[in-house]
């Protein structure tokens, strides 16, 4: 018996995946030639160990800071809590230790948020030689998880993204904006900025005058934020104008699967705004066909994630960022009959060839 289940919601010609809270009565796990080992500990480990035990019946190994979210208590994940596990020392002691108790097999080390992907980046030629860390080089990926040096791209690709100024630390705060209030604000480098929390921190503001902003940039700036800020014209509409895309490319820097994902609700919590909770699959091929150049112009490799919205006010679609991971909402993925640990393990432990794939309405 499975501990999550799925109710499939009709809508028109389609079908909406919602996750529910089940418990298991047995569990049966398969012994394979690699083990899982996630660092995070919300919904997103959740749902990647979820599929690794739908495709290979295997138990995932969770490292979070906390025990608390879906991967505490499951019984498809053996979970360790260390305050330290986001530091560099504490998390290659992990791995190292973690390798040598399971020398037999291949370690998968994924990272289920942006300071953990950049975690197993940055180290991952210092990994034991039965460890695989699925990532491109740390300079790629801490370019592309700054919202600015993004957007450069975007430009470069014809990718649209909103309106945007870019405010740089030190500035003036006597500065005119290009367009009209309210105004998104949200910082352009997303691990600096959680790395100094402050009792108003958001992920993302959305502000509608002068004063507000002005005193948001004080506050973000005076709990010890250096980076960029980025403000950006709002595009009108509710949730049911996101998109999610999440693809995969393999090692040889080509694109094996494309998963669009239409959001009907997102979650509306200071540190959960934007997170996507209920999203059906539509595909939208000229969007799709520019991603896939990007990513193979820069070299990618891996899982990548991009947050969109659809803009009546012009009928184009606007990127706003990248992650360099699979999504929150990840399982979206699997439920289409798109398994990310899937990919992970063909790729990675058995160098399988993929064939490319979208995933159709």
């Amino acid at each position: 018996m499975q501990e999550y289940g799925r109710i499939l919601l009709p809508v028109p010609n389609k079908l909406a995946v919602i996750i529910l809270n089940w418990r298991i009565i047995n569990m049966d796990f398969k012994d394979q030639p690699f083990i899982p080992m996630l660092f995070g500990g919300y919904i997103n480990t959740y749902s990647v160990a979820r599929a690794f035990y739908e495709e290979y019946q295997v138990k995932t190994y969770v490292f979070g800071k906390f025990p608390s979210g879906p991967s505490y208590n499951s019984n498809i994940i053996e979970y360790h809590a260390d305050l330290k596990i986001d530091t560099d020392d504490v998390f290659m002691k992990t791995v190292r230790d973690f390798a040598a108790a399971h020398a037999d097999k291949t370690v998968l080390t994924i990272g289920c948020g942006d300071y953990y992907v950049a975690l197993c980046s940055r180290h991952k030629d210092e990994m034991p030689e039965n460890v695989v860390a699925p990532y491109i080089d740390f300079e790629l990926m801490d370019r592309l998880q700054q919202k600015e040096l993004f957007y450069r791209l975007c430009r470069e690709h014809d990718i649209d993204f909103p309106d945007t100024l870019v405010f740089r630390y030190g500035m003036d705060l006597d500065f005119e904006l290009p367009f009209s209030f309210p105004v998104i604000l949200k910082p352009s480098n997303s691990v600096m900025y959680w790395e100094h929390e402050f009792p108003t921190q958001e992920k993302v503001y959305k502000i509608d005058n002068d004063q507000k902003l002005k005193d948001t940039i004080r506050q973000i700036y005076d709990a010890g934020y250096t980076d960029s800020l980025i403000i950006q014209d709002t595009i009108p509409g509710n949730d049911e104008f996101m998109r999610v895309l999440t693809c995969f490319s393999g090692k040889d820097k080509k694109v094996k699967m494309m998963c669009l994902g239409h959001v009907l609700l997102e979650e509306h919590t200071p540190h959960g705004s934007g997170n996507h909770a209920v999203i059906i699959t539509e595909p939208q091929e000229e969007l799709m066909t520019k991603v896939k150049n990007l990513l193979e112009t820069i070299g990618y490799v891996g899982f990548s994630n991009f947050d969109i919205k659809y803009d009546v006010r012009d009928n184009r679609y606007k990127f706003f960022e990248i992650n360099t991971r699979q999504g929150r909402s990840n399982y979206y993925v699997t439920g289409s009959g798109f398994n990310v640990a899937r990919y992970f393990v063909e790729e990675f432990v058995y160098n399988k060839e993929i064939p490319f794939e979208i995933a159709k309405e």
